[in-house]
């Protein structure tokens, strides 16, 4: 089998499988939720079980949080309810903190180990220790002093009721595990109230198919930070557009966690079945809101290659058989005009191009 005959039977084949492939839909992978705030432990053996509520002189307020709006420099009096539901007496460390958001998005309060600096440490006790009988409840006063120069804007923490007690490892040692339950603290200071939210960055990779007509996964991440001094929530979405606008697929909004002023929170989409369309852009629109209105959209946008591998070899092989057609054909005419050359050559009296002519003979080989 000659090159050119091979040549011409792939680009044939190659051809061929391309008009088979049908189009391609890009669908949204499912993204989780982010998580939220974390369980409390898990009683152990001894069946400790206690509760931490929002509470007044005479008993819980039906209040979920402590949630305040205070100026500078003003005190107020509350009361948190903490109620034993163990069958002994408990000795709890009952005191403020302050929180954060965690890298996973979750509401978290500083360790027992580090000194509270914000509304945590505006909270003041009586007393840190209480010890409650086994099924009463303690309604524990406390007073909130705002500094005077406490900034605007929302700041949040707990107030903790914990429990240290002395656990044995199985490996015999002798442990203390400070356990903690807490009642959330959203205090927000008269004054310049400035929500923010900006997307630090946006990455996106390809993981390019083979068969473009599979599609492949485009994996999207983008870092949120909340720049304002107000804790705020929100959705995301992303939206995969090839060249000239071309939207190859968008995801359904993301549930963005609460972040207080200062949190991140970095996301990540896969999205399935985007097919290789040379260059692809990732962007990321975000509706941010807070606790009293919604915020102006944040849009940010990455790009990535995408190269159709298998319709770029498929366009190099036509190119080759094209290029072996015209070969063939000049060859082809080549071969045409010297046979023409050879013919005039051998009778030099014709024209170009003249059919030869062979002189008549008589009978007896006389010319006529």
């Amino acid at each position: 089998m000659s090159l050119v005959t091979l040549l011409s039977r792939t680009c044939v084949t190659l051809v061929a499988a391309l008009l088979a492939a049908g189009p391609t839909v890009a669908v949204a992978a499912p993204t989780p939720a982010p998580a939220g705030t974390p369980a409390p432990p898990t009683p152990g053996p001894a069946a400790t079980r206690w509760a931490v509520q929002p509470s007044g002189p005479d008993g819980p307020t039906g209040r979920n949080y402590f949630i305040y709006d205070l100026a500078p420099g003003s005190t107020l009096t509350d009361h948190v309810g903490v109620t034993n539901l163990s069958d002994r007496p408990l000795t709890f460390q009952v005191y403020g903190t302050d929180a954060y958001t965690t890298a996973d998005g979750a509401f978290a309060l500083l360790p027992a180990d580090r000194a509270a600096t914000d509304v945590g440490s505006w909270v003041r006790f009586d007393r840190r220790t209480w010890t409650i009988a086994p099924g009463r409840r303690a309604d524990i006063p406390f007073r909130l002093s705002v500094p005077a120069n406490a900034t605007p804007g929302d700041h949040a923490g707990g107030v903790i009721a914990a429990i240290t007690q002395a656990r044995t490892t199985a490996d015999g040692q002798q442990v203390r595990v400070d356990q903690r339950l807490a009642a959330r603290v959203y205090l927000r200071v008269d004054g310049d109230v400035r929500p923010a939210v900006a997307i630090e960055s946006v990455s996106v990779s390809y993981d390019n198919p083979i068969n473009p007509a599979g599609g492949g996964d485009a994996v999207v991440s983008y870092r949120v930070r909340n720049t304002g001094n107000v804790r705020v929530g929100g959705t995301g979405t992303v939206a995969v557009e090839g060249p000239f606008g071309w939207r190859l697929a968008r995801t359904a909004p993301v549930d963005l966690p609460e972040l207080l002023p200062g949190g991140v929170f970095t996301v990540t989409e896969r999205v399935t079945g985007v097919p290789p369309a040379l260059r692809l852009t990732a962007e990321v629109d975000l509706a941010p809101t807070t606790v009293d209105a919604a915020l102006p959209p944040v849009l940010r946008s990455a790009s990535t290659w995408a190269p159709p591998w298998l319709l770029l070899a498929a366009l190099a092989v036509l190119a080759g058989c094209l290029a072996v057609r015209l070969r063939r054909r000049a060859l082809a005419k080549r071969g045409a005009g010297d046979t023409s050359a050879r013919d005039t050559a051998a009778d030099p009296g014709r024209p170009a191009g003249s059919p030869a002519t062979r002189p008549l003979v008589g009978p007896a080989g006389d010319a006529p």
